[in-house]
């Protein structure tokens, strides 16, 4: 069987397994950029794996007059830079000793000792650069069906790396089959080592939780991690049902998947997401239910006033309304028509802020009609 996306006709990729196979070595294209070939998605990168060792990569590299990085050395990993273009290649590996975080590895020969490392099935896919396939684990069928897998144990899997854990609701949002379902031994083995999500590190929790919720569709994959128990360990207090409403509210409104909007559907504490103080901002604003809609545009603008509506019908299980996205409209851009000077001098300190802020609550509740005059009375 081959596959024959367009990056394997790529000049620079070709060049870099050149490289090795014209020394005796071999070169596979190894994981997402397989998989997605096998599914008809786009690859966002393309790694290569071979038996040369990575002393013996960046020897061969560096006579070709490629640039080459030890981005990961002490793991097999070194990027090689062909016409700009970074292509990370890894020695095969297998796992020597494991502590639920970090392995320690050994460098192998074969892609069928490599595959046994890895975490899915379909992620143990190669692929030679005529395109030729190479399947050790049977993921073939798994990537075509949407039966996100792990390899092997799931139980062992997951003790080698309790990030495994987030990664499986990830990939199932990404690739799984809602019509199928989840997983069973998967699930069950998330939910027995539920614990092991503690020790991970915030950055790690992050980076998996934002790739599952930018999914189109990321509610059955994370309705599962909060059966598990796993999404209370990474968002304190969430719950998925508002999320599945979202996600409805978005095809209707034609919102593109966010990541932020999402989260503050979900609710709980993001603290072990690591938000930036911007994303935090936002967050508390789509979440704030005091404030109308109207106001929300005209102090952060349309888009964020849409968002925090979306959020608000999705918490009430209803659409998101007509005369909200016409009040996000009119109160997008609206400038408040008096000025601290139109105050002064009668007012001053305090108080000319106090009747500043009062004129602006009235000019807000009159639905930005009031003119300066009216306000000044």
């Amino acid at each position: 069987m081959k596959i024959a996306p367009d990056w394997l006709a790529d000049p620079a990729a070709q060049r870099v397994c050149a490289m090795l196979t014209k020394a005796g070595y071999q070169a596979w294209f190894v994981g997402g950029c397989v998989r997605n070939a096998l599914i008809d998605a786009a690859a966002s990168d393309l790694d290569i794996t071979t038996d040369a060792r990575p002393e013996t990569v960046t020897k061969l590299a560096k006579i070709a007059g490629y640039k080459v990085v030890p981005t990961g050395i002490d793991h097999g990993t070194v990027t090689v830079i062909v016409d700009g273009s970074p292509f990370e290649v890894t020695t095969f590996r297998r796992d020597v000793d494991t502590d639920g975080r970090h392995a320690t590895v050994a460098f192998a020969d074969t892609p069928e000792e490599d595959a046994k490392r890895r975490d899915f099935t379909m992620n143990a896919l190669y692929a030679a650069p005529d395109g030729t396939l190479r399947d050790p684990l049977g993921g073939i069928p798994d990537a075509l069906a949407g039966h996100v897998r792990f390899i092997g144990d799931a139980d062992q899997r997951i003790r080698e790396d309790y990030l495994r854990i987030l990664r499986f609701f990830r990939f199932y949002a990404w690739y799984g089959d809602p019509a199928q379902g989840i997983d069973a031994n998967g699930l069950a083995a998330c939910a027995a080592h539920v614990d092991g999500i503690d020790g991970l590190s915030a950055e790690r929790i992050g980076q998996d939780m934002r790739k599952l919720l930018a999914a189109p569709d990321p509610a059955p994959a994370v309705a599962s991690m909060a059966a598990c128990g796993a999404l209370l360990r990474v968002l304190p207090g969430a719950g998925p049902d508002a999320l599945t409403v979202l996600i409805h509210i978005e095809e209707e409104a034609g919102l593109k998947p966010d990541v932020i909007r999402r989260l503050a559907a979900l609710g709980g504490d993001p603290g072990r997401l690591r938000l930036t103080n911007a994303e935090s901002t936002r967050r508390a604003i789509l979440r704030d239910m005091d404030s109308g809609t109207g106001e929300v545009a005209y102090r952060h603008g349309a888009a964020v006033a849409i968002d925090r509506a979306a959020v608000l019908a999705a918490s009430l299980s209803q659409p998101i309304s007509q005369g909200d996205l016409d009040a996000a409209r009119r109160g997008d851009g609206q400038v408040l028509p008096v000025r601290a000077a139109d105050f002064m001098p009668a007012l001053q300190g305090p108080a000319l802020g106090a009747a500043l802020k009062a004129a602006e609550a009235r000019w807000i509740a009159s639905d930005f009609t009031l003119t300066r005059d009216e306000l000044l009375t």
